[in-house]
């Protein structure tokens, strides 16, 4: 360990490791195999990349993203680390050409996609090699039962018995328990050490709203940080390229990010992202993988999250300096569709959709809860939790009411109509709405026919959602979308149980976080402690270091975090070095950044901050 010690100061500019990096490092240099879960921004890469350098040999890397991969390893080079890619971006020639490397010793690792590891040919060359680890990063896509199963991640579970002598380690922010017994079982054989971090990112305010007038509700939550960088995810190549346009005409610095965008284009938003103070990045999923940018004051869903995983994963990219943050989520019926949709489209068994069905309503009981939001998050990760006191919910108790005999009415139109329409038509029904459909359906005569004149139908969605959410109701996919009953909901038609739901009070406008002296709002992430706010003085140095890192980068080819993370920048802006020995002091300077970067951000220092 003082071999890994001296590593992380020389190599990476670091004095002390974060909370699981060194019991992780610890285990791999003993031998042993390892399952580490860690949240987003944790440090997992060092958790493989400081025992690759302290074992020597070689370290296969398995990643599942090619720019993720060629990001690292570009990364890793500029430290002055022999890293290398084969991969499908690359051509033949140039793949090649890493081999021979690889073969002649020169290369510490090497980052392959799953589908080119486990090639027979492959297997054959590395087992001729000094193989020393094998790093599996995004794990959870091993697991049959994880919410992103990959079938050619499954095959790296014959690794194990490939090179039995080799460590394992496998690296993931978000797992289950499930998914993590599986991970354990198949990869691992049962003979590992498993390493979970704490799920709880107590900076981040938790908030979830219903959709009415979705677009006036995103406006209404940026209003409250503007100057501020943030990220929205939607669930769609083409509402993202529509939102971050609505977002240009509002006068937000927007920009779109989606696997449809030629690379260029990709690159040039994440450089402008990282770079630029109050940058909106309006993406699908397809951004957010090994991005390291410190102040990202918020995150939105306007769409409903696939999984709980999936949530907590792009939530986490805000806030990772330790200050406050906030995570918004916008809901609706129709997404519960959509995602239902996806799930049975699924090449998979059913057993498997079933267990992704059943997440799904994990992450409704979410949305839908009446107590404390990080309560059931944090429960689905396997914490416990007090109320936290920085969530919608903590700061706007809603009151439960019994819902039974609404319920009832609910569940009687639906029998009577068949089982076969959606929300809507179910309400005017109930509504005794005088539609076209509702006439030529004859459902007027019907005796659930304006039941419900009493509630709005605003009142009547909220309360079928949580129907849904409960397990009373489901959404027939191969019906459109229609309401079901389930043998739940027949429970409470024929008097068993009752029914409490939340009143959905959500106002028009968002409630804004309020600071309590009592309350956690605005604590420190518990590794990652919140510096007091950067002077004016030391803003405008951080501005100046941010242009001079995207200049370097683009001559160089490479993302402008890779040059220097933001806490780095962050970190030199406050000691504001003059010389060589002081600039080795910051943060994220190692041995090779120094001889490379020193001379151009001293002078940048020096320029913009002339000594008095």
């Amino acid at each position: 360990m003082s071999r890994a010690q001296a590593i992380l100061r020389d190599v990476f500019g670091y004095t002390r490791f974060r909370p699981g990096q060194a019991q992780v490092i610890e285990a791999i240099l003993a031998n042993r195999h390892v399952l580490a879960v860690m949240p987003t921004g944790a440090g997992k890469s060092l958790c493989f990349q400081i025992p690759a350098l302290v074992r020597g040999g070689l370290t296969v890397v398995v990643s599942p993203l090619v720019a993720l991969m060629q990001d690292q390893v570009a990364a890793l080079q500029l430290c002055g680390v022999a890293a290398e890619a084969i991969n499908s971006a690359k051509s033949r020639a140039k793949n090649v050409a890493t081999w021979r490397r690889v073969v002649a010793g020169q290369t510490r690792l090497l980052y392959m996609a799953p589908e080119r590891l486990m090639t027979e040919p492959m297997l054959a060359a590395l087992a001729k090699l000094p193989l020393s680890l094998l790093a599996i990063d995004e794990a959870h896509c091993i697991s049959q039962w994880g919410p992103a199963f990959r079938p050619e991640y499954g095959d790296l579970c014959r690794l194990h018995d490939l090179f039995h002598h080799v460590p394992i380690l496998a690296l993931t922010a978000t797992a289950d328990a499930i998914t993590r017994d599986d991970i354990a079982e198949h990869l691992l054989r049962g003979q590992m050490e498993q390493v979970v971090q704490g799920f709880d990112r107590p900076n981040i305010y938790l908030s979830v709203q219903v959709k009415r007038d979705w677009k006036r509700q995103l406006l209404d939550i940026l209003a409250g940080h503007q100057g501020e960088s943030g990220i929205i995810y939607c669930i769609s190549r083409r509402k993202t390229e529509a939102v971050a346009q609505l977002l240009q005409q509002e006068g937000f610095h927007a920009l779109p990010y989606h696997a449809a965008m030629d690379q260029a284009r990709r690159q040039a938003h994440q450089n402008t992202f990282i770079t630029d103070p109050a940058v909106i990045m309006v993406a699908t999923i397809a951004f957010g993988m090994g991005i390291d940018k410190a102040d990202v004051r918020f995150v939105v869903h306007t769409d409903l999250p696939g999984t709980m995983e999936a949530y907590y994963q792009e939530i986490g990219r805000a806030g990772r300096d330790g200050s406050p943050a906030e995570a918004h989520m916008l809901y609706g019926l129709g997404d519960l569709r959509i995602r239902r949709q996806f799930i049975e489209g699924e090449e998979s068994s059913p057993e498997r959709k079933r267990r992704e069905h059943k997440r799904l309503d994990a992450l409704l009981g979410y949305c839908e809860s009446p107590s404390c939001r990080r309560i059931p998050l944090l429960a689905y990760f396997g914490e416990e939790s007090e109320p936290c006191g920085n969530c919608d919910i903590c700061h706007h108790p809603v009151p439960c009411l019994d819902g039974t005999d609404a319920a009832r009415q609910v569940l009687v139109a639906i029998r009577q109509s068949g089982q076969r329409y959606g929300a809507a038509h179910v309400i005017d029904i109930l509504s005794g709405s005088t539609t076209e459909k509702v006439y030529r359906a004859g459902h007027e005569q019907l005796s659930s026919f304006g039941i419900g004149k009493g509630r709005s139908k605003r009142q009547w969605n909220s309360l079928i959602r949580q129907m849904a959410a409960s397990g009373l109701l489901k959404l027939d996919i191969a019906g459109y979308g229609g309401l079901m009953i389930t043998p739940k909901g027949h429970g409470l038609h024929q008097g068993e149980g009752s029914f409490l739901y939340r009143e959905d009070a959500t106002p028009s406008k968002v409630p804004k976080p309020t600071p309590s002296t009592d309350g956690p709002k605005g604590k420190a992430s518990p590794d990652e402690p919140a510096d007091a706010p950067l002077t004016d003085a030391q803003g405008d140095l951080l501005a100046a270091l941010k242009a001079l890192r995207l200049h370097l980068a683009k001559q160089r080819g490479v993302p402008a975090y890779i040059i220097f993370p933001d806490r780095t920048l962050i970190d030199m802006a406050r000691r504001c070095p003059r010389t060589k020995e002081e600039f080795a002091q910051v943060n994220g300077v190692g041995a090779i950044k120094l001889k490379d970067f020193a001379e151009p951000f001293l002078a940048a220092i020096a320029a913009a901050t002339p000594p008095s």
